[in-house]
């Protein structure tokens, strides 16, 4: 007898049918997996087996063979423990009923033939949703990972209790699915606020622009002058997310296995900050079957890159396409993952290795050619795609201890969300929302400016030596700047300030 059992397997946030095949004849005990497995599937066969006999049932010795159908496409991870065991179960008669095909097995196992949580069942259920064509039978720890989908689900707590139930003996705990409320986020107050900030107006200013329209920016300055401070209070003035954006965000954490027991959906933007030590892999995503990277979750969010001199040159220039692109197409022999990485890049660095070239207060001691070795991890294609470039000022005495209140982070975040209402209405039938996402035919259309502007903008891109990429972007942040206004048309004042960003 051939048993035919139906489970799903990721590919990027992309989601396959997969159909376990399993057969059993004469010959001498053994259990193959065919189908390109990996090194994970292949080990299977030691859990499949025992916890078949530790769960109470008979483990044929003879030939079995497992196929993981289609097997044009690489399966990984111990995610089709359970749907083997079922097969097996099935193809031996274990199980009474004959026709499973309206179940959809998610689980591993182990020895023992409880069930364990695995990764990546979000995107799976979310996909097969609006099909309803499946019962979902899961672990009871991917409980609160499936809940958020609003669809139901079978869940159980080992292979017993499943088998059991599809023999019709007794019931699974039928999980109802609830649809989670987006707006009963931790009204907490943001751990690093505006207010919080002494000085720093104009940095302050140009964080603002850049989270209204969702450009890159670049923060330098001496050591001590809050450049990390400023970096962090960013997600206090992120507008809020609405529940697509949430689950969109949520879907790359489950596949990489970083959701919450306690938060199985993602409500806040992501605010990711990688070490310098990271490598390429960790940063853009990597593996046989590649798992998302720094820039991926950090999608629709901000990644904080501080002291961004001290990261390899070749980590940093891997940025480049997923800044340009707003995805990362991770590429193997065998297939070919995207994964979404629309990500705002928030940098820092000091200005030099000591950190005090241009200070006031320190002598800077790096000699010329230290200064370019330093500056040398940043090249020109990188530094293009960053849309502002602020130097943080030294605080003096008397801002530190002045009693003058701070503007509040919440203040920001309702003009930014206003700006942000601007850039959605004006993009509605777009695949884009704030201006960074414009491209040249957008500009052409949104960015119109007089006459007058453009003399200045050509003795800009004259005196800056300023590429056309780089004159775009000035573009840009004049729109949103002017959104910032709540002014239709960009003025002068606006593209100078841009301008001045810019330098």
């Amino acid at each position: 007898m051939i048993a035919k059992i139906h489970t799903a397997a990721n590919i990027g946030l992309q989601v396959e049918k997969v159909f376990i095949e399993v057969g059993i004849s004469g010959g001498l005990p053994d259990l193959r997996i065919v189908g390109l497995p990996d090194a994970a599937v292949r080990e299977s066969r030691e859990r499949v087996r025992l916890a078949i006999k530790n769960s109470g049932f008979y483990y044929p010795m003879r030939r079995i063979v497992v196929n993981l159908a289609p097997a044009n496409i690489k399966k990984e991870g111990p995610f089709f423990d359970l749907p083997i065991a079922v097969g097996i179960l099935q193809a031996t008669g274990q199980i009474s009923q004959q026709d499973l095909s309206r179940f959809l097995f998610l689980g591993e196992l182990s020895l023992d033939g409880a069930l364990r949580k695995v990764n990546g069942v979000l995107p799976i259920v979310l996909h097969f949703h609006k099909e309803k064509e499946y019962e979902y039978i899961v672990p009871s720890a991917n409980i609160p990972e499936i809940t958020i989908t609003g669809k139901s689900c079978l869940v159980f707590d080992n292979l017993q209790q499943i088998v059991s139930y599809l023999d019709g003996n007794s019931y699974g705990d039928k999980h109802e699915g609830i649809k989670i409320d987006i707006k009963a986020s931790d009204k907490k107050e943001p751990s690093f606020d505006f207010k919080m900030i002494k000085g720093q107006k104009i940095a302050k200013r140009a964080l603002e622009i850049a989270v209204a329209g969702g450009h890159n920016i670049l923060l330098q300055g001496p050591p001590g002058t809050g450049k990390t401070m400023l970096a962090r209070s960013v997600p206090g003035i992120l507008p809020d997310l609405d529940r697509e954006s949430c689950l969109e965000i949520s879907k790359i954490y489950s596949i990489a296995g970083e959701l919450h027991e306690q938060r199985p959906i993602i409500k806040r933007h992501p605010f990711r900050s990688p070490h310098h030590s990271s490598t390429r892999a960790s940063l853009i995503g990597g593996g046989s079957i590649p798992k998302p990277g720094e820039v991926s979750l950090s999608h629709l969010g901000v990644l904080f890159l501080d002291e961004i001199t001290e990261f390899p040159r070749h980590v940093l220039e891997s940025l480049r396409e997923p800044l340009e692109e707003g995805e990362v197409t991770l590429s193997r022999a065998l297939l070919t993952c995207r994964y979404p990485a629309d990500f705002m890049l928030v940098a820092s660095m000091n200005p030099c290795p000591c950190g005090y070239f241009g200070s006031n207060r320190k002598a800077c001691v790096c000699d010329e050619f230290v200064m370019k070795r330093y500056m040398s991890k940043l090249s020109g294609p990188l530094l293009d795609r960053i849309d502002l470039v602020i130097t943080t000022e030294e605080i003096e005495y008397d801002d530190l201890h002045s009693k003058m209140q701070e503007e509040s982070s919440n203040e920001v975040k309702r003009r930014v969300s206003k700006a942000r209402d601007i850039q959605k209405e004006r993009f509605n039938n777009k695949s884009f929302s704030v201006n960074a996402g414009m491209k040249d035919c957008d500009i052409t259309e949104f960015c119109k400016i007089d006459q007058a502007s453009k003399e200045l903008l050509k003795e800009a891109y004259t005196t800056l030596n300023l590429s056309a990429r780089a004159h775009n972007r000035i573009l840009k942040i004049s729109r949103t700047i002017a959104d910032l206004a709540a002014q239709e048309k960009i003025s002068m004042v606006h593209l100078t300030e841009a301008i001045y960003y810019r330098t």
